[in-house]
């Protein structure tokens, strides 16, 4: 073989070697594209699926509250003067509109003189609040804002106890250092859960959600969300000794927030239902019945319109099981003003189906009197009567005083002016007539509140 044979057949080696190791490259590559796919799809899951479906509509909610305390510890021997400090807050909320309307707690923008709202990304923005329902300890909120990402909401109906629920929110605030929302995955742990005893928030805690998801201070108004992606119940409060989350957190159910929250960006306020019963409270009799006893009934009711009597005992309303008023109340949450409710009643040993208009409550439409600008004060009816459970069989009830008068008067909303000097107050009209009246010197006037009977005395000028 020649020198060039050689270089020629050397050629032709390194050439082969060279295709050879450039397939052997492009196989492991291949191999290890494979791998790394396979890799990405088994770590995504429902709850990875989920979060990147809710997460981008999870928001900080920081609030600024104007606290009153003593200017300064020498100021305060020597006189008492009192200071303000801005106290801060935090809470978290999901868009639930394109055009920033948000959803969070009642509790967390609570008294605040200031909101701003911290997006996924960190861009902030000042809110404002659109309306407050302390009841169910749910609010909305607004940031001038378009084309925000939304939460989608789906049914807190038909969950399943042990099914996937996903608490999305900002616990702790910024002490990560960035806005990018907390995980805590758990279960469903219950459903229809009363709260009988006092918690974060000042509502009324009936049919909630309970989960084992962690719930944290901060955690307030995130969603809770299942496995599909969708939105089943609003983070409200968490039961712990210490105050961390100890794996019974409660969510509202979304069914009730929605509707709330319709209300709140409809009206600015919720309209309560009401058919005009009272259940009896006694734990003997509800539980030796098994449902709800009524134990008085309004006059001229909705309720009463329907033939509902004291003694009758409430089993079901619409499609919900009555054990308890526990129950009746979480159904009160539910209904809506201007439909009817279908109700299964049993009188001795009849069951008895009957319907009910729902309308709002009593003071909502009540004419109101106006008194020297300074007080407003509705007539107290058998409905306002049983509303407000005053002792008074009449009265004026006072809905709006000013601060000028609460204060030299000692009165306040939700007061009854029962008699004036010794005039009995049958209605507002009379308080606006003896005031506008009578010429100077003491009057002498007497209120209901809390049940016990006060007298304060003043003069008109």
């Amino acid at each position: 073989m020649n020198i060039r044979s050689a270089r020629f057949l050397l050629a032709l080696t390194f050439l082969a070697c060279q295709g050879a190791s450039s397939t052997q490259s492009a196989a492991q590559g291949s191999t290890s594209g494979t791998s790394s796919t396979a890799l990405n799809s088994s770590r995504r899951t429902a709850i990875t699926d989920a979060v990147a479906r809710v997460a981008p509509s999870v928001v900080t909610v920081q609030t600024e509250v104007i606290e009153q305390v003593p200017a300064d510890v020498f100021e305060q021997f020597f006189g008492g003067r009192s200071g303000q400090r801005a106290a801060a807050g935090l809470g978290s909320g999901f868009i639930i509109r394109p055009d920033g309307a948000i959803v969070t707690n009642a509790h967390v923008v609570a008294g605040a003189t200031r909101i701003q709202v911290a997006m996924r990304d960190g861009t902030t923005y000042p809110a404002r609040l659109i309306g407050s329902d302390e009841t169910n300890d749910l609010a909305v909120i607004k940031i001038d804002a378009k084309n925000l990402p939304v939460a989608p909401l789906g049914s807190s109906t038909d969950l399943l106890i042990g099914e996937w629920a996903i608490a999305i929110g900002n616990p702790y605030g910024f002490l990560f250092a960035n806005s990018e929302p907390s995980v805590t995955a758990g279960v469903v742990s219950g459903t229809g859960r009363n709260l009988a005893a006092p918690s974060e928030g000042s509502g009324v805690y009936v049919d909630m959600i309970q989960t084992d998801a962690s719930i944290n201070p901060g955690n307030s108004g995130g969603p809770l969300v299942d496995a599909t992606g969708e939105v089943i119940g609003v983070n409200s409060s968490i039961f712990s000794p210490s105050g961390g989350s100890i794996g019974i957190g409660f969510a509202i159910p979304i069914n009730r927030a929605r509707r709330v929250a319709e209300d709140l960006l409809a009206h600015g306020i919720v309209r309560r239902p009401w058919i005009g019963i009272q259940p009896a409270l006694s734990r003997t009799e509800t539980i030796a019945n098994k449902g709800v006893v009524v134990a008085s009934v309004v006059p001229g009711s909705p309720a009463a319109k329907a033939g509902i009597r004291p003694g009758d005992v409430i089993t079901r309303s619409s499609n919900r099981t009555l054990h308890n008023p526990y129950d009746w109340y979480a159904e009160l949450l539910e209904l809506r003003v201007g439909e009817s409710d279908s109700l299964l009643i049993r009188r001795g040993e009849k069951l008895i189906p009957v319907t009910v208009q729902v309308t709002d409550l009593p003071d909502i439409n009540a004419p109101r009197v106006t008194v020297l600008r300074e007080l407003e004060l509705i007539t107290v009816t058998p409905a306002i009567r049983a509303q407000y459970q005053i002792q008074s069989r009449q009265g004026a009830l006072v809905t709006r005083v000013s601060e000028r008068v609460q204060q030299q008067l000692g009165i306040q909303s939700g007061d009854v002016i029962v008699q004036i000097n010794r005039t009995p107050i049958t209605d507002a009209e009379s308080v606006n007539r003896i005031l506008t009246t009578y010429g100077r010197g003491a009057i002498r006037m007497y209120f209901e509140r809390g049940g016990q009977i006060y007298a304060t005395e003043f003069s008109l000028q």
